[in-house]
């Protein structure tokens, strides 16, 4: 691969020294960048979340509320695919940078919004800068760094992802408290524009020029069916009755349009997701893992706070420390799991063990009750924790080990969009089943009078729990107890589903020098030779196999097949 030529868009990504253009004295500074890029885009909703009573107390709108959220969502989801394919066409810089300048522009029009509408409108934009940034930085990091030495790299991308959710309500409260809420949306600004200069300064990554021209229709079949997903997703049991009218149209046209999209990527001449990727067994598996990993984690982060206020008394606003078992050790697990990735090239071991970690952590979750203390149930935690960071990077890692140098973006936001679809369909499902148990648990237990208390919603907040009769708050923390015994016990039969692919993955090696010098021959584990020892400080593009490529190990099913969607 050493000796490829720098091609045009027929040789895809090329061979390492077109793709590798970093000097090492940058990369350092480049991945502080995509960390605060990743840090924009996972804090922006836990800051907004803590910031949203004082937003509608000065614009109103509290019936459009949920579309704060939703808009952000949708766009993000919608054009996650879409700024991968384009990174892929015509360079990961460009499409980079220009989802940072997207985001930022929906970040300053948030802040400065006049009513609820414009809010909603302008956290729209935010999303569509979103959908890149994560991407962006995925695609970037398999760009610059061999699948031996990412694994390190993509966990300290989980180490930020963790701080995020633990920080962000803590962040959101004290800005909003102390500068206003639309300092909740200002904030993105000087961090993003420093990562903004990063990026342009020290990250040199080769031009594209494709010829193909975008799949527009792919596209637009793409965005109708992911948003149909995500409103049915949002919606139902709450705006809507799962079995009402438009919840129905809704799925009809879903599943039109995703069948469409399939049917059309097989005629497209560049596909935005190009489905010979879905050829390898591991990509397959680990988009199936990353969608339970979302399916899990965003339905444990919505329970956990509210078992923990409504059951164990405990105070609404440190909520993100609630979470601090569960984060923290899926911190420590993930950089973990990469630093021993980076060291050993073997990989298998972290989706077993993670998965058996995750479902075992949900089923003692769900075993929790009205006298479970925050020492055990926080063990229980931390026993979840472990689990997804055995979960989080692998997942992403393998993917784009799994496919071609050209297919990077793509497989990194194919990836991306399965946990986000995942995250809708687990807070939906694991919320309807909860919302159930406790209303049904309420008129067992107090009658019609507790069925009216919970007739709008099953999820009480603080102010309106405390007005409750003592017998009425009692018989509130037993249904939200037998709620979340529910909801977590759906969660850890969908985990045992993660187990089961995890047992299907193939362990090929994955490409790069290990930690130790380089020697002529190739690393024990059979990998092919590589020249530079440690892709952050080695120079690169001396020859090392472009990430994702041939590894020449494996089966031909694990190789994707040269020559499609470019």
């Amino acid at each position: 691969m050493a000796g490829t030529p720098r091609g045009g868009p027929a040789e895809g990504a090329g061979g390492a020294d077109e793709v590798r253009g970093e000097q090492p004295k940058n990369v350092r500074v480049v991945l502080l960048a995509l960390m605060i890029a990743m840090m924009l885009a996972m804090l922006d909703n836990m800051i907004i979340g803590t910031a949203m009573p004082t937003i509608v107390g000065e614009l109103g709108g509290l019936a459009h509320l949920s579309w704060v959220v939703t808009a952000y969502t949708l766009a993000t989801a919608a054009s996650t695919p879409l700024w991968g394919k384009i990174g892929d066409m015509y360079g990961r810089k460009g499409s980079f940078l220009s989802s940072i300048v997207i985001f930022l522009i929906g970040s300053a029009l948030s802040g400065m919004a006049q009513d609820m509408g414009q809010l909603i409108g302008f956290r729209a934009i935010q999303g569509l800068g979103a959908g890149g940034l994560m991407v962006g930085v995925m695609a970037i990091i398999g760009d610059l760094i061999p699948p031996r030495e990412r694994g390190k790299y993509q966990g300290m991308m989980a180490g930020v992802m963790a701080l995020a959710m633990i920080g962000g309500p803590l962040v959101g409260g004290t800005i909003t408290d102390h500068w206003g809420w639309r300092w909740a949306f200002y904030i993105n600004l000087p961090l993003g524009a420093v990562a903004l200069v990063a990026v342009t300064a020290v990250l040199h990554l080769p031009k594209k020029r494709s010829q193909a021209r975008i799949d527009y229709l792919g596209a637009a079949l793409l965005t109708v069916g992911i948003t149909a997903i995500v409103l049915v997703t949002t919606w139902g049991g709450t705006e809507y009755a799962w079995s009402s009218a438009r919840i129905m149209e809704l799925i009809a046209i879903g599943v039109a349009a995703l069948v469409g999209f399939v049917f059309w990527q097989t005629r497209a001449a560049e596909p935005i997701v190009p489905l010979h990727i879905f050829r390898s067994r591991n990509f397959t598996l680990m988009s199936l893992i990353g969608f339970i990993v979302g399916f899990v984690m965003f339905g444990a982060t919505l329970f956990l706070p509210l078992y923990q206020q409504a059951v164990q008394g405990a105070s609404a606003t440190n909520s993100g420390l609630l979470l601090l078992p569960m984060l923290g050790a899926m911190l420590v697990t993930s950089m973990v799991a990469g630093r021993v990735t980076t060291s050993t090239g073997r990989y298998k071991i972290f989706p077993v063990v993670g998965s058996v970690l995750m479902t075992g952590g949900l089923f003692l979750l769900s075993l929790m009750d009205t006298g479970t203390t925050r020492f055990t149930s926080g063990l229980y935690m931390a026993v979840v924790g472990l689990g997804m960071g055995c979960l989080m990077q692998i997942t992403m890692l393998v993917a784009q080990n799994s496919v071609e140098m050209k297919d990077m973006g793509v497989a990194s936001s194919s990836t991306t969009l399965f946990r986000t679809l995942g995250s809708s369909f687990g807070v939906a499902i694991m919320g309807a089943l909860f919302n159930n148990k406790v209303q049904d648990a309420m008129a067992e237990r107090a009658g019609g009078l507790g069925s009216d208390v919970t007739a709008k919603s099953a999820q009480l907040d603080a102010s309106s729990l405390a007005k409750l009769p003592v017998a009425l708050r009692e018989a509130y923390q037993h249904a939200v107890s037998e709620g979340t015994h529910a909801a977590f016990l759906l969660g850890a039969v969908v985990a045992v589903l993660a187990l089961v692919a995890a047992v299907f993955v193939k362990e090929v090696p994955l490409k790069g020098a290990g930690p130790a010098p380089a020697a002529p021959a190739g690393p024990s584990d059979g990998t092919a030779p590589d020249a530079a020892p440690d892709s952050s400080e080695a120079t690169p593009g001396a020859g090392d196999p472009a990430p994702g490529a041939d590894t020449g190990a494996g089966d031909p099913a694990e190789r994707a097949p040269a020559g499609k969607g470019v």
